[in-house]
């Protein structure tokens, strides 16, 4: 029997967000592995999203897609996870989420194309600058053991992936707020299983080739 929950995925791409909060949530799922170049780029995926890539996941008939969407709609589509903040206090919750998908992936894109925004161009992109938007990350995953208070919560997965994967590749700086941050977040079930679960499609995926 088919889950509600299917997931559109590949191992080598931001899809390891989505995997890993759909299993901090505990969901039961199906796991779909498109490849770029062909069935990531045709029917019957573009039906749902037409932007050809993954992640995307499809619940009970509803899209989702973009990951800092899909970690907010799963802790809500399943709350006896725990992964989102009473509506009283979402404040950090949605602020930082939206900051690590916005400004922050902004900074790191730009900054990785080799493109440097001028004074005037900083003032009407949405970071400023790449050094800006580094400082003010690393000032909020310092604030708090997790990035919304004391207990992990959905932003963690996205925030946290940006971190872990910025500081393995390069993308961020080696700072002790953010090593100390992803220390935190690589040792959780739900991330173990997800990167093993990921890694083994890589494995099968290149003995493959």
């Amino acid at each position: 029997m088919a889950s509600e929950l299917i997931f559109y995925t590949n191992p080598m791409s931001r899809g390891q967000i989505a995997r890993w909060a759909i299993e901090e949530s505990g969901a039961t799922y199906d796991t779909v592995v498109l490849d770029y170049a062909t069935t990531m780029k045709q029917e019957p995926f573009l039906s749902i999203n037409p932007m050809g890539k993954v992640p995307a996941i499809v619940h009970s008939g509803k899209i989702v897609t973009e990951c800092a969407a899909i970690c907010a709609y799963v802790a809500d589509a399943f709350p006896d996870a725990g992964l989102a903040p009473p509506l009283t206090d979402r404040a950090d919750y949605y602020r930082w989420l939206f900051f690590a998908a916005g400004p922050v992936e902004q900074a790191v894109t730009n900054r990785a194309m080799g493109f440097t925004p001028s004074d005037e161009q900083g003032r009407m992109a949405g970071y400023g600058n790449y050094d800006l938007a580094v400082d003010v990350l690393e000032k909020a995953v310092a604030a708090s053991p997790y990035i919304a208070g004391d207990r992990f919560t959905a932003a963690d997965v996205y925030i946290g992936s940006q971190v872990i994967w910025g500081v393995q590749f390069g993308t961020l700086p080696k700072r002790a707020a953010f090593e100390d941050y992803m220390g935190r977040l690589i040792e959780r079930p739900a991330y173990v299983r997800a990167k093993g679960i990921d890694s083994a499609l890589i494995a099968e995926a290149q003995a493959v080739d």
